[in-house]
């Protein structure tokens, strides 16, 4: 089992999922933090419970208590409202601004080293925001979207094709909304360009459906998803502390790469033990580029915001 240690802030559904997932797979010390009492205990006895029947051995303690999360080598912020049917993530805004500052200013107190991954919405404003308050090395601090994203169209390509969902590699781009960019030209089942295997309006069907993919939960569930949420945390989690140079799309920031201008926003990124070690920079085409520019954009009205907040 790993020796490092992992906070995650909030236990409602995303954070004590990931706290499950992340204990699963014996990635270290979990500490699962939120500032109802008894919530986080609970939950974590109960996940530590488990242990016995998955064969894990992580260590789990839930707590109010930022001083438990001293030491922390990794720190996941889930905390902020969740979105409701017939809300967008933007309507989440100015609370989570506030319950992210909140949450960065005892990150960085508590936990100075550590490197920070976000979940709350409007997420690539919320890195910002994190960013902001932390004042941390911008490579210690991405959100959690594209693999979330990635994950929901391969799912949607290989539920089309019949075909395993392991053998799909999804590029998405751009920030997490509506106007998100996946990218079919670098989308791969088993090394073949999906463009090969289906036609222009079932793609673009597809597209649709990824970038509606978490309204689309919302609607059925009367709340945000969890699980899959959960799964990409980890994912990334799991790609810092084994230090395994991954290559996953996440919110980062971004200056000369892709001339963003010094913003955080969804790009296919290395990660290691230091973060965010490379952004991988793809040539776009044209269509690809005004698509991406367009998101950008999008991502730079929010963060306008946050600063206005602040």
């Amino acid at each position: 089992m790993s020796n490092n240690k992992i906070t995650v802030v909030g236990a409602g559904n995303v954070g004590a999922t990931t706290a499950h997932i992340a204990a699963s797979r014996n990635l270290g010390q979990i500490v699962l933090l939120d500032i109802v009492k008894g919530l986080a205990e609970g939950k974590a006895l109960d996940i530590a419970e488990a242990g016995p029947v998955q064969n894990y051995e992580s260590t789990i303690t839930g707590t109010t208590d930022w001083s438990k999360t001293e030491g922390s080598s990794l720190v996941v912020i889930t905390s902020g409202l969740a979105r409701k049917p017939g809300m967008s993530r933007d309507d989440l805004l100015a609370k989570n601004v506030q319950i992210v500052k909140e949450v960065s200013q005892n990150v960085a107190k508590y936990c100075p080293d550590s490197i920070v991954i976000v979940v709350a919405n409007p997420l690539d404003a919320m890195v910002y925001t994190a960013a902001k308050v932390t004042g941390f090395d911008k490579k210690r601090i991405m959100g959690m979207a594209g693999a979330l994203d990635a994950a929901r169209f391969s799912y949607f390509v290989a539920s089309e094709l019949g075909v395993s969902s392991q053998d799909v590699r999804g590029i998405l781009m751009g920030g997490h909304g509506d106007d998100m960019v996946p990218l079919p030209r670098y989308t791969t089942v088993s090394g073949i360009p999906i463009a090969e295997l289906l036609d222009k309006q079932t793609i673009d069907r597809l597209i649709d459906r990824a970038r509606k993919g978490g309204i689309e939960i919302v609607n059925l569930l009367g709340s945000s998803a969890f699980y899959a949420p959960a799964a990409g945390v980890v994912k990334m989690a799991e790609a810092i502390i084994r230090d395994t140079k991954a290559i996953i799309p996440c919110c980062a920031y971004c200056k000369e790469e892709y001339n963003a201008g010094g913003f955080f926003v969804g790009v296919p990124v290395v990660l290691g033990k230091d973060g965010v070690e490379k952004v991988v920079e793809l040539k776009l085409n044209s269509e690809e580029r005004a698509e991406f520019d367009k998101s950008l954009e999008h991502v730079r009205q929010l963060s306008a915001q946050v600063d206005k907040l602040l």
